[in-house]
């Protein structure tokens, strides 16, 4: 594991991505999370295997290109993301919506 995230396993997934095909992959035990552009596979497996006490089976990553924003005559950039789809083991599973 990398020493940049030993102490810091938290800051590894910064939030669950709720799209129309990350929520058809909830049905295959597939979960998809928006982490750090730094992580490498086994802070992820492992920061996931902390924060929610399951079992990863699988990690797939993705770095999609930035996409540039334009607000008149300014143009800049949005800020990195790094996805990945973490497919846990059968039995496993996290509860990404809480009953209130």
């Amino acid at each position: 594991m990398a020493e940049r995230f030993s102490k810091r396993l938290a800051d590894v997934i910064r939030r669950p991505l709720i799209t129309e095909k990350a929520t058809r992959a909830l049905e295959l035990n597939q979960y998809t999370f928006e982490v750090d552009p730094r992580a490498a596979k086994p802070d992820i497996k492992a920061a996931v295997e902390h924060l929610f006490d399951v079992k990863v089976v699988g990690i797939s990553t993705m770095n999609p290109p930035r996409r540039t924003r334009r607000v008149g005559r300014f143009s800049g950039r949005r800020a990195q993301v790094k996805k990945a789809v973490v497919r846990l083991a059968e039995g496993s599973s996290i509860q990404l919506f809480p009953e209130s």
